[in-house]
Formats: structure tokens, C-alpha cells, sequence
């Protein structure tokens, strides 16, 4: 079992900045892929961005709609996970959740819900226009 928690979600600007935590606990060392989805009112619930470990090397992944806005981050122990969200939009206004996988993706293999195997329960993000 791994227990996600995210923090850092709130109300800012458009143009501002949000930093994401997801504090990860539990059989973290089995743990191949984290990822942050976000999920906007009435809308599905979609991929933002995922990290993978492979070795001494780590490889990140976006979804078109924040490449180039967004970045994914961990601290060394993989036990937490960042999200560095940078020039905000409205459009980015969702509950955004935390992710673990307990097997390999890569690329836009990583995009899809069902790969993942653990959830946080979300944390709100509101940019305001």
C-alpha cells in the first residue's frame, strides 16, 4: 500500500505561481512512476504530468496543455513529489491529484488513468481571470 497526500493548492492570480507537494508513504520503494492528474468541474479527470525512475536517471513527462508551464520534481528519497506550476491560467483551475504507479510507462504511456495504482485525495487549484 502507498498513502498519497497532496498540499500547496489555493486561489491565485492568472500569471501566478503554485507549488504541489504529495507527501508519498508506505511500499515507496516499489514505486516506478508518480504522476499529478488534474480534474476541472464536469469535466474527466485528466493527465498533467508524471516523473519516472529508472537508475541514476530520471525522465518527466507533460501533457501539451503545461509543457513549458509546469515542473515536475522529486526529493531524492522519491517519498515526495513536486509540482512547480508557473504562469497560471484559468484554464488550470481543477482538483489536481496525486498518483503512484507500481509498474513501467513511458512517455505518453504514462498518461493514462488506469496505470495508476494509488490516489491522493486532491488538492484545489483556483486561477482567477
Amino acid at each position: 500500500q502507498v498513502q498519497l497526500v497532496e498540499s500547496g493548492g489555493g486561489l491565485v492570480q492568472a500569471g501566478g505561481s503554485l507549488r504541489l507537494s504529495c507527501a508519498a508513504s508506505g511500499r515507496t520503494l516499489s514505486t516506478y512512476v508518480m504522476g499529478w492528474f488534474r480534474q476541472a468541474p464536469g469535466k474527466e479527470r485528466e493527465f498533467v504530468s508524471a516523473i519516472r525512475w529508472g537508475g541514476r536517471t530520471t525522465y518527466t513527462y507533460y501533457a501539451d496543455s503545461v509543457k513549458g508551464r509546469f515542473t515536475i520534481s522529486s526529493d531524492n528519497t522519491k517519498s515526495t513529489v513536486f509540482l512547480q506550476m508557473n504562469n497560471l491560467k484559468p484554464d488550470d483551475t481543477a482538483v489536481y491529484y496525486c498518483a503512484a504507479a507500481m509498474r513501467y510507462c513511458s512517455g505518453l504511456g504514462c498518461s493514462p488513468r488506469a496505470l495508476y495504482d494509488y490516489w491522493g485525495q486532491g488538492t484545489q487549484v483556483t486561477v482567477s481571470s
